[in-house]
């Protein structure tokens, strides 16, 4: 769990009828810059916890991803609900990608609490992210680009406000963010490929 921050980030707007295109030209354009033709492996990384609602973003982008992400060459995705990384097992699974990966870039996913009428938003920005600020937990910070969405109010109470926020916008978010992961990647393979991606 994040808390949003006024560090410059691109955002898009959830509730947006173009929500996953502008936010999958968002990704493909972190991509193309930072991870084509420097890194060896992609390691999406969806952090949060299946016990709460508003910490389940990560989890649930892991798992909408799972099923297509060998698709792609040296791309992996951990963190699903099945097997999610949260505050007690992320240190030994930033470990584990550091051990296992050869020159890995890293898309860190997260949910994150912010103000009121950013509720929906979803974030990309360059750099990692700090998992738990939210919740004000000190944990690793990770990813060469980090993704979030703010699902509900920060500033007060936050693990109740996780516990109540509304699934259906927490889902909404997910599919977003793990169609427009999966759009950018098909059309980094179509770029390599010297194909038309327009």
């Amino acid at each position: 769990m994040n808390l949003h921050s006024s560090v410059k980030k691109k955002t898009v707007d959830s509730k947006s009828p173009y929500a996953i295109s502008s936010f999958a030209d968002l990704i493909y354009e972190q991509l193309l810059d930072k991870y084509v033709n420097q890194y060896k492996e992609l390691v999406i990384l969806c952090i949060g916890s299946d016990r709460s609602t508003g910490d389940a973003l990560g989890p649930l982008v892991g798992y909408k991803l799972e099923p297509i992400i060998s698709l792609y060459k040296d791309t992996y995705v951990l963190g699903t609900l099945e097997e999610p990384v949260h505050a007690k097992n992320l240190k030994e699974k930033i470990d584990y990608i550091y051990k296992n990966f050869s020159k890995p870039f890293v898309i860190a996913i997260d949910a994150s609490l912010g103000r009121v009428d950013r509720i929906g938003y979803l974030n990309i920005k360059d750099g990692p992210l700090s998992p738990g600020l939210g919740v004000n937990k000190i944990l690793p910070k990770i990813g060469n680009i980090s993704i979030t969405g703010i699902v509900n109010v920060g500033g007060v109470m936050e693990y109740v406000v996780l516990q109540n926020t509304r699934l259906s916008l927490v889902m909404k978010m997910a599919e977003i963010i793990s169609k427009s992961i999966h759009v950018s990647l098909l059309k980094i393979i179509k770029s390599e490929e010297g194909k038309d991606i327009s």
